[in-house]
């Protein structure tokens, strides 16, 4: 390790040994953007809101451009549904079952749910920087960024080891994303300040992340010892 940076266990920060050496080469890491578009951060009116999560822009901008500059990869996933419905409310087996959840736990802010990320919609469109090098995974449908996406072969076909899952929701998306990376043996890593969830769920979220999943850290420090391996040359 260059510098000292640490983990958080519990929400307690906790010293890193060596072990956790390989984790931090930026030259085989990707950032794993999950779902940063109007549909959860478009304000007033958008499908499903979070808007907890709209501060946070600027701190996943901040983290891309700092994964680009040592050579690191970008992966903005994004959930896009078809416009008929067939993908959530119109399926053989009816609406996809966590809709009528949500519907119920959180009444009205969810009566526009069925028109959530529809192709063509402004819903799909991003609200983050992105830039021409960087990559996208457009046929999400669930959870995790991996359910019948390419995102796996498009990590092993870039050389990626690591993985640092940012975006939204910290309790959802994020945390399947992260369970599935884990069980193709990718490490995860995962900034507390960047990835948002909902209030009542996302620590817990991070606790689940961090005794199980990967190493729950802080996006400056990430960022300090990309920068001071690039500079000493460990990862060149």
């Amino acid at each position: 390790m260059e510098t000292g940076i640490k983990t958080y266990w519990l929400g307690e920060p906790r010293e890193l040994t060596e072990d956790f050496d390989d984790w931090f080469d930026p030259t085989k890491t990707a950032i794993i953007e999950i779902d940063m578009h109007k549909g959860h951060l478009g304000g007033p009116g958008c499908t499903c809101p979070l808007n907890n999560a709209i501060p946070k822009i600027p701190a996943h901008n901040a983290l891309n451009a700092a994964a680009r500059a040592v050579g690191a990869k970008v992966i903005h996933c994004r959930l896009i549904w078809r416009a008929d419905g067939i993908d959530h409310m119109n399926g053989p087996n009816g609406t996809f079952s966590v809709i009528k959840q949500y519907k119920s736990f959180f009444g009205p802010e969810m009566d526009t749910l069925d028109q959530h990320n529809l192709e063509g919609s402004e819903w799909t469109e991003w609200v983050v920087e992105v830039l021409p090098e960087d990559y996208t995974i457009n046929n999400k449908k669930r959870y995790s960024c991996f359910y019948m996406t390419d995102l796996e072969f498009l990590l092993r076909r870039l050389g990626v080891e690591n993985v640092v899952i940012t975006g939204v929701m910290t309790d959802a998306c994020d945390l399947a994303t992260a369970y599935d990376a884990v069980n193709r043996d990718f490490r995860v890593l995962i900034p507390r300040d960047v990835a948002v969830g909902t209030p009542e769920n996302e620590q817990a979220a991070l606790n689940i992340i961090g005794m199980h999943v990967g190493l729950v850290v802080d996006s400056t420090d990430l960022i300090a010892e990309w920068q001071a391996r690039v500079a000493s040359g460990v990862t060149v």
